[in-house]
C-alpha cells in the first residue's frame, strides 16, 4: 500500500516558520504502535493521523514519544491539507473526534479558525522548582490543562529565556508555558513552551497551550480577542477569542512537502 504523507508549517504564512507538523490522511484505521512508530521515524514535534470517517474524521496525534490528548497546530495543519488537497470542500467544516472530545475547524478568509476547549486556571504550589528551572524569578504560576503556567516579567526574559529540561522533566506537569506580555505594538501576549517529558524539549508554536493562555490573558487585561506570538527560534502568529467554554485559535498555514510512503 502506498499512501501520501504531509508536512506542514502551522501558525505562520511562510515556510519554515511556524511548527512543523506531519499529516497523515489513513485509508484505513492502523493500530497505536505502527502510528507511533511512524510519528517517530518523521521525528516533528507531532505527526497527526487523520481517519475518514461517517460523520466528520477521527484524529489523533504523536509526539516522537508518545500519543498526546490535544495539539492544536497539527489540527491547524490537518484541517489545512483536507481543504488543500481536496478532501472537503473549502466551505464545509472540519469535524474531528479526538481524546479530547469534538473538535471543529472552519475557513476564516486566509485562516484557519479551531475551536477548542477553555481549560480552567487554578493555583500552584510549585513556585520555587518552577523558578530554578527556568532560571528565572517568576511574577505568576498557575496550573491549567496539565501544563504549569509561569508569566515573567518581560518579554526579553521568555525570549531569552535557556530552561534546564532535566529540571522540568521532574516536574509533575505534561510541560511548562512561559508568558509575558508583549512589547510589540498590537501584540497583547507572548509566550514559549516546552515539554520534555513528551520528547519536545521545546514546541515552536502551541495551539494547545493557547487553551490556557487565552483564558489567563482574557481575564488579566479584561479583553476576550487577543494577539498572540510565540516566540520560538521559528515563531509563529495567533489570534485568539475566549469564551466562558470555548478559546477560538485562529492561525494560518503553508504547506512544505508531500511524500509518497510504501510499506
Amino acid at each position: 500500500m502506498s499512501s501520501w504523507i504531509y508536512q506542514v508549517d502551522a501558525f505562520t504564512t511562510q515556510p519554515f516558520k511556524g511548527n512543523p507538523a506531519g499529516v497523515m490522511i489513513l485509508e484505513k484505521e492502523k493500530d497505536a504502535v505502527w502510528m507511533q512508530a511512524l510519528a517517530s521515524e518523521m521525528n516533528l514535534s507531532e505527526t497527526a493521523f487523520v481517519l475518514p470517517q461517517a460523520e466528520g474524521f477521527g484524529l489523533r496525534w504523536f509526539t516522537p514519544a508518545v500519543e498526546v490528548e490535544l495539539c492544536g497546530h497539527a489540527t491547524l495543519a490537518s484541517a489545512h491539507i483536507l481543504w488543500e488537497q481536496g478532501f472537503l470542500p473549502p466551505e464545509e467544516v472540519a469535524v474531528f473526534h479526538t481524546a479530547s472530545g469534538e473538535l471543529k475547524a472552519r475557513k476564516a478568509g486566509e485562516w484557519i479558525e479551531l475551536d477548542f476547549p477553555a481549560y480552567p486556571i487554578g493555583p500552584s504550589h510549585h513556585h520555587q522548582e518552577t523558578s530554578a528551572a527556568l532560571g528565572q524569578p517568576i511574577q505568576a504560576l498557575v496550573e491549567s490543562g496539565g501544563n504549569l503556567l509561569a508569566e515573567l516579567a518581560t518579554q526579553i526574559q521568555v525570549q531569552n529565556l535557556m530552561p534546564d529540561f532535566s529540571a522540568i522533566t521532574k516536574l509533575p506537569f505534561q510541560g511548562v508555558i512561559v508568558t509575558s506580555l508583549s512589547d510589540e505594538k498590537g501584540v497583547d501576549f507572548v509566550s514559549r513552551y516546552f515539554a520534555p517529558r513528551v520528547g519536545i524539549d521545546e514546541d515552536p508554536v502551541t495551539g494547545s497551550a493557547h487553551s490556557s493562555l487565552g483564558p489567563y490573558w482574557a481575564q488579566k487585561l479584561d479583553k476576550n480577542e487577543l494577539h498572540a506570538f510565540q516566540v520560538s527560534s521559528r515563531r509563529g502568529e495567533l489570534e485568539v477569542r475566549v469564551t466562558p467554554q470555548r478559546v477560538f485559535i485562529l492561525g494560518q498555514a503553508v504547506t512544505v512537502f508531500k511524500a509518497q510512503l510504501v510499506v
